[in-house]
């Protein structure tokens, strides 16, 4: 077949497949070859006119980078993924198989996935000639076309391409001479498959060199013998943006090679981020019967990583990857599991204070500037569930800041009275010397129970969500609190067991005094 022009037609995949198992029958099939390129050209373009997803669970990217990926296989091209960690780069790779045929045939015993009608192989052209028609056919599934090598310092030539293996020679008998001698690398035994390789400017300088000729003539050399393999390879190559200047970069002449460089992104909006979570976040069968998370602990989960990403403590160039939101959303159920378990109860909800539980989900994934290090890891991470919370209270409830401004703008007492904070009756009991403690395993009745102390918080919530039973109503409760104390309304403080509730003056004048010995140290009243 002409690669160029792809001027072939593929044989379907169908029962009769099973009764192929020679050249000769082969032939009489009517099968005609064509290059990994043209096959996945071929059955793009079929999904493409039936409407079908070609990118299915790929969240975010339907009108930029999965554009892009149809726009460069249907171009034929090799392609560059660049972008932040956690951005689905490697799941797309991985999906393209699924554009692949379902079987193709192949010389039994070949290394290399020979193609029977047309041989590259010594070992198969060899059998060809010897058997001819007779020769023994194998037919190869797509997912077992699919190669894939994380690129690292240590990655060798060799194991790229291939060697002379020694041993081989010794135990056939052959001279270094005898192309049999040859070890092939996974490229070559990823001919007429997709290969992948991850993070590729950690490959050395001359490592990448290697891939020079297979990229643009298609073709390999091992240790100087004169062969030539016409790999047949749809190569996708993974990469960071900021391994360019941190760990290395990729080598202009192969940059050149790779015909197409797509940009990958984060989630753009939080809904995308929802879905992703809600897609890849595992939660027991048994859990999600026992343990509901709401709508706005979600979006509270995923506000995290929105603020993290804007954060200017947080390294902008290692990037928050989707995997936070998905570990803090495990992690947040686990909390709430566990303290059902402890206190027996059969059923309970994801609360506000159980988010203190996802702080290990966000310093392991989040890398810190110097500002951040000196910080801490803990408490930026605190500082960002504060701020993520903060930036949702305003969709639920009105903004105390605007509240305040109104106060300050000197408008006739009617005026006044119309906008009277809604606030008010809450800080003013904090304002009175109470406050509230509510401890992290307390049930979801006591919880409630202290909740309701607090005068003017279930009229509050009451007065937005009239329609919210009575767990939904808690929980609006105790996110008001929360929410207040992020706008530096009310005092927040966090201990190892409990978190703390009470006015913002009071607190303030204490601030010089010593911390209990639970005390971690984290007010919100900054």
């Amino acid at each position: 077949m002409n690669k160029k022009t792809g001027n072939a037609f593929r044989l379907p995949v169908f029962p009769a497949m099973n009764n192929i198992k020679t050249l000769g029958t082969l032939k009489a099939s009517g099968y005609k070859p064509q290059s990994i390129k043209e096959e996945i050209r071929q059955n793009l373009i079929r999904r493409l006119k039936s409407g079908e997803t070609t990118f299915p669970g790929i969240v975010g990217y339907e009108d930029s980078v999965i554009p892009e990926t149809e726009r460069a296989l249907l171009s034929k091209h090799n392609i560059l993924l660049l972008g932040l960690r956690g951005q689905a780069k490697t799941r797309m790779a991985r999906q393209m198989t699924e554009l692949l045929d379902e079987y193709i045939p192949v010389v039994a015993g070949s290394e290399i996935n020979d193609d029977p009608l047309h041989p590259i192989s010594k070992y198969a052209i060899d059998l060809i000639a010897e058997k001819g028609d007779d020769t023994p056919i194998e037919w190869l599934h797509r997912s077992q076309r699919y190669g894939e090598k994380l690129a690292t310092p240590d990655v060798s030539v060799a194991d790229l391409i291939g060697d002379i293996d020694p041993i081989k020679a010794a135990n056939l008998k052959l001279s270094f001479a005898d192309e049999r001698v040859l070890h092939y690398g996974i490229i070559p035994r990823s001919n007429r498959s997709i290969f992948v390789i991850n993070e590729l400017p950690d490959l050395q300088a001359r490592i990448q060199v290697s891939l020079f000729n297979i990229l643009e003539e298609g073709d390999i050399q091992i240790r100087g013998f004169k062969l030539r393999l016409p790999l047949d390879i749809l190569f996708v190559f993974t990469a960071n943006p900021e391994d360019y200047t941190n760990r290395g970069s990729i080598v202009t002449p192969l940059k050149d090679r790779i015909q197409s460089q797509i940009l990958t992104h984060y989630p753009k909006t939080l809904e995308h981020a929802l879905d992703i979570t809600d897609q890849e976040a595992f939660v027991h069968g048994d859990v999600i019967e026992k343990v509901m998370i709401s709508d706005l602990v979600k979006r509270l989960i995923e506000q995290v990583a929105f603020e993290a990403r804007n954060s200017e403590l947080v390294d902008k160039k290692s990037g928050v990857s989707a995997r936070l939101t998905i570990s803090a959303r495990e992690n947040a159920v686990s909390a709430a599991e566990r303290r059902a378990l402890i206190n027996g109860e059969s059923a309970t909800q994801v609360w506000i204070s159980d988010l203190s539980g996802i702080i290990p989900s966000i310093t392991g994934k989040v890398e810190l500037v110097y500002e951040g290090e000196q910080e801490g890891p803990f408490q930026v991470a605190m500082n960002l569930v504060d701020k993520a919370i903060r930036s949702q209270f305003v969709q639920y409830f009105p903004d105390p800041d605007q509240l305040k401004k109104r106060r300050n703008t000197g408008k006739p007492s009617s005026q006044q009275k119309a906008d009277e904070n809604p606030y008010r009756s809450i800080i003013s009991w904090f304002d009175k010397g109470n406050q509230l403690n509510t401890p992290f395993n307390t049930k979801d009745e006591q919880k409630l129970q202290l909740l309701y102390t607090v005068d003017g918080l279930h009229a509050l919530v009451k007065k937005y969500f009239p329609g919210a039973n009575e767990l939904q109503t808690g929980l609006l409760m105790e996110f008001v609190l929360h929410g207040l104390a992020s706008y530096s309304t009310i005092s927040k403080k966090l201990f190892e067991t409990k978190i703390e509730f009470k006015d913002l003056f009071g607190s303030m004048m204490n601030m010089g005094n010593a911390h209990d010995d639970d005390d971690l140290g984290f007010e919100e009243d900054m």
